[in-house]
């Protein structure tokens, strides 16, 4: 080969391959709101800011860091009577952040929990009913475990553990913060 094929390929422009995006929103907050509680049902914002010493609660509680200060918390109302909590979360699927809903009892029961945004390449089958619907019941006396209480999806195993993780969080924090709310 001549010196100058050599050169060539220097100034040869390169390919850049990057991975394709699969985000995927599915539901606003208002969308997952309506599904999770009734038609008529009054949402007031009641976010939590956590100091570093109730974050250290959740985790110690929940056996999961809480990674943010904030978090998204909707007193749920109708008619005069308290239904229980919304809240929005994120977990790390197996790099990309899942963002998902729950609603939680007075009692801290799980009444629901909907898939808002998925941003993995696979195991978007978290977002199918059969599978969140096994949240529904769990109080954190549950055990919490994958294929224990609530089944493993072959491809998603992180997306499962850190979602399952991320609803026991919450009901962490409505342990800890929510239950006691003077005004339940």
């Amino acid at each position: 080969m001549s010196h100058n094929y050599w050169n060539s390929l220097w100034f040869m422009p390169m390919a850049v391959v990057t991975a394709p995006a699969f985000a995927a929103d599915y539901l606003t907050i208002p969308q997952a709101q309506a599904l999770i509680f009734p038609a008529g049902a009054q949402f007031t914002d009641q976010g939590k800011l956590l100091t570093s010493d109730a974050k250290d609660q959740i985790k110690d509680l929940a056996g999961v860091r809480q990674r943010h200060d904030k978090q998204p918390i909707w007193r749920v109302e109708q008619e005069g009577k308290f239904l229980g909590w919304f809240i929005v979360d994120d977990v790390v699927g197996k790099h990309e952040y899942i963002t998902y809903a729950v609603g939680i009892s007075p009692a801290g029961e799980v009444l629901s929990m909907e898939i808002l945004s998925y941003r993995e390449t696979h195991g978007g089958q978290v977002r199918d009913a059969a599978w969140r619907q096994q949240f529904k019941g769990k109080t954190l006396k549950d055990p919490f475990k994958l294929d224990n209480d609530v089944s493993n999806i072959s491809g998603a195993t992180l997306s499962c553990r850190n979602l399952l993780d991320g609803v026991k969080r919450l009901l962490a924090i409505h342990k800890l913060f929510l239950a006691q709310d003077p005004i339940s």
